[in-house]
């Protein structure tokens, strides 16, 4: 038996199986990540992370897959797109100063089970046709380098904005990982297409994207509004504008994204209207009906607090309408201090916009 042609022939099998469950592609990689560990330091000590101190813990097993997983050879990485079709136009929403932007990977169920699931499946396919063999399965769950590792095998290069692009499908897709001690082929790693565009650059409402492919995450409004857990820095709050979970400022605008395609998923369909509710109805939400309507979705790991915190904002950044003015003095003396700050501080941008 030839084991090169073994293992090409199970990296066909793969793919075909990959597509089977609904991925849209899979590449594999090596495991040398020496200049992202570089980077990843560099970005570390600048600080640049905030609060996501998880991203210091596990030292350099994030960049290193054979630490974490011992006997890793190769990662198998997949992508599965999730552009809702369906949903209210991203660009009305963001303009409706009524309406709560949410980003577009958060309308339907959350991604992580899914994604999990399918790749367990996947790597089972391949445990039924070769018999036992090593593999971990990840999907945000573990020290990763996903986005490099993505690259690496293939998947898309890491846009200037830092979101992985894939020539012929745009960047609203998710990524998954297998780590495994099957010897199977490398892919090329894709190759850099931003060219001399800074669309994503210009467009940012904080500012957050410093450099190309350099991004200050505490300036970042999916940072604010999802990973930070404290008061939203004040210089910040009118960028926000309406954007109460995320941002896709960056993606709305990149030219690669002509090319996305919208998602076969019925799990990342639009649940509860969320493309494009009021503030002020959301807002009314208690922390049951928070835990209610975002069951099975990403949205509700922020908690109640947060949820109502980012609202808020927005709220002070919406017109003075009446169902606006009248959301805000409801929670004007609500029990958590950080959804009074926020509120109180909405009320201000109103009274100093009419003069009162």
């Amino acid at each position: 038996m030839d084991p090169t042609a073994d293992a090409q022939r199970l990296l066909t099998d793969l793919r075909r199986w990959a597509g089977e469950l609904g991925f849209q592609q899979l590449g594999v990689s090596g495991v040398d990540l020496a200049g992202d560990e570089a980077r990843l330091s560099d970005w570390l000590q600048s600080g640049w992370h905030g609060d996501m101190e998880y991203m210091e813990r596990h030292g350099t097993r994030r960049s290193r897959p054979a630490e974490l997983i011992p006997g890793t050879l190769r990662v198998v990485s997949v992508r599965m797109d999730y552009w809702p079709g369906e949903a209210r136009d991203a660009e009305e929403t963001l303009a409706d100063g009524e309406a709560a932007y949410i980003s577009r990977y958060a309308l339907g169920r959350d991604y992580h089970k899914l994604l999990r699931q399918r790749l367990q499946k996947l790597a089972e396919r391949v445990r039924e046709a070769i018999g036992p063999f090593g593999f971990r399965v990840f999907v945000d769950s573990a020290p990763v380098l996903e986005k490099p590792l993505a690259r690496n095998a293939g998947l898309g290069w890491i846009g200037k904005h830092t979101n992985v692009i894939n020539s012929r499908a745009g960047s609203w897709f998710f990524l998954g990982e297998i780590y495994t001690d099957l010897p199977l082929p490398i892919d090329a790693p894709a190759t850099d297409h931003c060219g001399s565009c800074q669309a994503c650059i210009d467009v940012c409402p904080t500012q957050a994207i410093v450099a190309p492919y350099k991004l200050d995450a505490r300036r970042c409004i999916s940072y604010l509004t999802i990973e930070h857990s404290g008061s939203i820095p004040e210089e910040f709050r009118k960028p926000l504008g309406n954007r109460v979970y995320g941002c896709d400022d960056c993606q709305l605008v990149c030219p690669w994204n002509k090319f996305a395609r919208v998602s076969a998923e019925p799990d990342f369909r639009v649940r509860h209207g969320l493309d494009g509710a009021g503030l002020a109805k959301l807002f009314a939400w208690s922390d049951a009906e928070f835990l209610e309507r975002t069951d099975g979705s990403a949205i509700r790991r922020i908690g109640h607090g947060r949820w109502l915190r980012n609202i808020a904002v927005a709220l002070g950044n919406a017109p003075s309408t009446p169902a606006v003015l009248a959301a805000i003095a409801s929670r004007l003396d609500d029990s958590s201090a950080l959804v009074r700050e926020h509120t109180q501080w909405a009320k201000a941008q109103h009274a100093d916009l009419h003069g009162a």
